[in-house]
């Protein structure tokens, strides 16, 4: 039996633990945390948190602070630029391949899906349960795309960008009375993929992000 893999696993399910408590605003942008706090918020040992400490300081989500502590990677201006820029590279190939390899049946359930979001959105007064659901379904797209390249240096690089997305979407902005016109830019690139149009969906998800960059930095 190799007796690596239950440090590797608590590695994980650490890191697991922290990104998890993260998006959920346990643990919040700028505020200082230490070890131990985070043992306690993730429920497994201090090895394991040493650990990913060198981890989530190479990807930017923790800093430690000399004769302070551990700080929250703080959503600034310059983050945004970054992470949207980044967010930009990946995601502006990833759906021009995939206008040209998805399958039918995969374009066929994205449109479903948010027809019918948009279809309940203008139908009646948003509640907090659609617009969980409507980001829901928006964060998937975008994961679709990267997952459907099948590569997994990409995939890893796009997990820490995305959740660095997502903390700027927390406290720049919400998909919070913008359901409609977020599906209507999702169906903009749906309309471009079904078309095969890999030029077209690339203008559809550029200007999808740029609008998200532009609410983020308050444009």
């Amino acid at each position: 039996m190799d007796d690596t893999s239950e440090p590797a696993t608590l590695r994980e399910k650490a890191y697991a633990s922290f990104t998890r408590h993260l998006l959920a605003r346990d643990l919040k942008p700028g505020q200082f945390v230490s070890q131990r706090e985070l043992v306690a918020f993730t429920g497994l040992p201090l090895g394991a948190i040493r650990e990913i400490v060198p981890r989530l300081e190479a990807e930017g989500l923790l800093t430690t602070i000399p004769q302070r502590g551990m700080q929250i990677a703080h959503i600034d201006i310059s983050l945004i630029r970054e992470a949207f820029q980044f967010r930009l590279f990946m995601e502006r190939e990833a759906v021009a391949l995939f206008a040209v390899n998805a399958s039918d049946a995969e374009l066929a359930r994205l449109r479903r899906e948010h027809e019918e979001m948009l279809a309940q959105a203008l139908a009646q007064t948003a509640t907090p349960e659609m617009e969980a659901k409507a980001q829901s379904i928006d964060w998937a797209m975008h994961d679709t795309f990267i997952s459907a390249l099948d590569n997994e240096i990409i995939a890893k690089a796009y997990l820490v960008n995305s959740v660095k997305i997502r903390l700027i979407h927390q406290e720049r902005f919400r998909i919070d009375g913008r359901v409609v016109p977020v599906m209507r830019e999702h169906l903009a690139v749906i309309d471009a993929l079904e078309k095969r149009d890999p030029q077209k969906a690339v203008e559809a998800i550029s200007q999808h992000i740029d609008n998200a960059r532009r609410l983020a930095l308050q444009i």
